[in-house]
């Protein structure tokens, strides 16, 4: 039952992601291209994924889509997405995290027509955590007039949660900076140490987006503004819940 749901959650997702590409298509030819970060696809769900929920549909449409996938060092769930959409025949580029900006800003041929994130959790004024990175992304697509989309099922609502501010950020292992994972050259995986044991580091897992840098959430009951009266709007059974 749980897995019907949530494949259900993301199917409803996707439909409501694409009308945003449809219009975007509609504006313009060639292909709509899009940025996403960390993995919010089939992997990571039961069916269809919530960021890349809209993109499967605008494909399985006709639509011509092209992915920048960002790797999300240094867990490199980028890498995930871009395994994904290779396997589903999805058009991607995969790039380094800090390449985002200058892709963003730069236009021409390599204009970015729109960002779409998921999201770990959101707070009930419409700000967002999601993989680390992210805050970065939507900052850069704001300088750059690009909308940045937060793709993300009911369930990922914390209504008890007054801000972002309020949400407790993980710290993960340091050797997940200091050491690099692979294959070797004989396509065995191993593991490479670029950092000695001793090297302090900084592993935040998540980071922050601010509801303002948001230009909509994209939930299964259709997209809202991120703030809490839109996210009520959309959820009114929790109209009573306070932080």
């Amino acid at each position: 039952a749980i897995r019907t749901d949530d494949a259900a959650t993301c199917d409803a997702i996707g439909r409501h992601g694409l009308a945003i590409i449809e219009a975007i298509a509609a504006r313009r030819p060639g292909p709509v291209r899009l940025m996403t970060h960390c993995n919010a696809g089939w992997l990571a769900t039961a069916a269809y994924g919530t960021a890349l929920a809209p993109i499967y549909a605008a494909h399985a449409a006709g639509i011509d889509v092209h992915v920048w996938v960002s790797e999300t060092r240094p867990r490199n769930q980028g890498l995930l997405t871009a395994w994904e959409l290779g396997q589903s025949g999805v058009p991607h580029t995969v790039i380094a995290d800090n390449a985002a900006g200058l892709l963003l800003a730069r236009g021409g041929t390599h204009t970015i027509d729109a960002v779409i994130v998921g999201a770990d959790r959101i707070a009930a004024n419409g700000d967002v955590a999601n993989k680390v990175g992210t805050y970065l992304k939507a900052l850069a697509a704001h300088a750059a007039g690009v909308p940045f989309y937060v793709a993300a099922p009911g369930s990922t609502l914390d209504f008890s949660c007054p801000r972002g501010a309020d949400i407790p950020i993980e710290e993960r292992c340091g050797d997940e900076l200091r050491c690099v994972s692979g294959l070797s050259a004989d396509g065995r995986p191993d593991t490479v140490r670029q950092l000695a044991a001793e090297v302090a580091v900084a592993n935040p897992a998540f980071d922050v987006t601010p509801a303002p840098l948001v230009s909509a959430i994209i939930c299964e009951r259709g997209s809202t503004a991120a703030s809490a009266a839109g996210l009520r709007a959309l959820y009114p059974e929790h109209a009573e819940e306070r932080p």
